[in-house]
């Protein structure tokens, strides 16, 4: 074989791959409809609870297979990502969570809505860790930090999700019908993007010499995952209560915490891959989890409103770089596959995700709310400590 043969075969490998900024926008959207879907369910929880006749301990428990679903398909997304290439599970992944919210949406049994949950915890894993693992390639390729906008869409796509399907509940629409517009959505993205999507397929060979227990930096990341989400699943669940129990705010208007911090969130990630950028990775994370713990302090340790509502703010500009950072850091590790290191970062952020409201609510059984959300401000004070780990990885 000669030079132009080898030049050809180069030249034939280069045009295989779609160009880099029809990737960065299908990487975007795969992020925009798994925030569709996992927001589309919450208006949806009020309707099967009353179709079911369920109460609030049975739909509480009925809720944990959902995180339950994701908790379980992660791990083994992980190994399928890096055997099959990220596109084809996306792909899959994004027609398979296309089903999950008519499905649930006329679950006419709790063991069908259980059933239903599982399944779309399992397609939202499957997705999150493809999508991740996708954009890690894709910010590699590209050189420049992305994964704070791709991110940024995740939440932007949970804001339509919730807002589309109360719209169109509010106008009358049947729920199943609400629920099969956002499939359609869900779905036409994925056909539309697909061929967009990064075809790599890693060599299985070295892979089966590479895949083993995640273990040292991967597990520390985790780690620092876990903190920022369980961090994230503190505002979802007790930020309402703070204000209406602590601070005197009405019952109708103690939900504005939440909204603070979501919008602030959304914000922080648009602006995150410039804040990277001028910054630096390691900064990045120092800044924002500074940020977020003093948040906290100011939403639980002042007296007056406005800076409840301010530190909600802080925390939600702070923490929103964080896991962006560290899912790029994880995908950058050498001696682990990017998707097995994903997998784990991913697992254990979820596991600090569902089980921060417990958490908190045994702290602040065993002393005050207060006192709750000051240790969560502790932690967050960890990972700004720890923020060296995105340089060494």
């Amino acid at each position: 074989m000669g030079v132009p043969a080898v030049n050809a075969a180069n030249e034939a490998c280069l045009s295989e791959s779609p160009p880099l900024a029809p990737a960065t926008r299908a990487t975007r959207l795969m992020f925009f409809i798994s925030g569709i879907g996992m927001a589309g369910w919450a208006p949806m929880v009020p309707y099967a609870k009353a179709r079911l006749g369920l109460d609030d301990a049975t739909l509480g428990l009925v809720l944990l297979a959902l995180g339950g679903g994701s908790m379980v398909s992660m791990p083994l997304m992980g190994w399928l990502t890096h055997q099959y290439g990220n596109r084809r599970v996306m792909g899959i992944a994004g027609l398979l969570l296309s089903l999950a919210l008519p499905m649930l949406a006329v679950a006419s049994s709790t063991v069908m809505l259980v059933a239903g949950l599982l399944y779309f915890g399992v397609a939202l894993g499957a997705l999150n860790v493809s999508m991740n693992a996708h954009a890690v390639e894709v910010e590699r390729r590209d050189g420049r930090a992305l994964m704070s906008g791709f991110h940024a869409l995740f939440s932007i796509g949970g804001l339509a999700g919730a807002a589309s399907m109360s719209l169109l509940l509010a106008l009358g629409c049947p729920l199943w019908m609400c629920a099969l517009a956002i499939s359609v959505v869900q779905v036409g993205v994925v056909i539309t993007q697909y061929g967009s999507l990064l075809s790599e397929v890693e060599d299985t060979n070295a892979a089966k010499a590479s895949l083993r227990m995640p273990q040292g930096l991967v597990l520390l990341l985790g780690l620092l995952c876990f903190i920022s989400f369980l961090a994230e699943g503190s505002m979802l669940d007790w930020s309402a209560v703070l204000l209406r129990d602590v601070h005197g705010f009405a019952a109708a208007s103690a939900g504005m915490g939440y909204a603070f911090f979501s919008v602030a969130m959304a914000l922080g990630r648009f602006a995150g891959d410039l804040v990277i950028a001028r910054l630096g990775p390691v900064w990045a994370v120092r800044a924002g989890s500074s940020a977020a713990a003093m948040g906290f302090l100011l939403a639980t340790m002042l007296p007056w409103p406005a800076f409840s509502l301010l530190g909600f703010v802080l925390i939600g500009l702070g923490a929103s770089n964080i896991v962006p950072v560290m899912f790029s850091a994880a995908g950058r590790l050498s001696g682990t596959p990017p998707a097995i290191s994903i997998a784990t970062v991913t697992t254990l952020g979820y596991a600090g995700l569902l089980s921060g409201p417990a958490f908190i609510g045994l702290l602040a059984h065993a002393s005050s709310l207060q006192a709750a959300l000051v240790v969560v401000a502790g932690l967050l004070l960890l990972v700004t400590m720890a923020a060296n780990i995105v340089r060494r990885s």
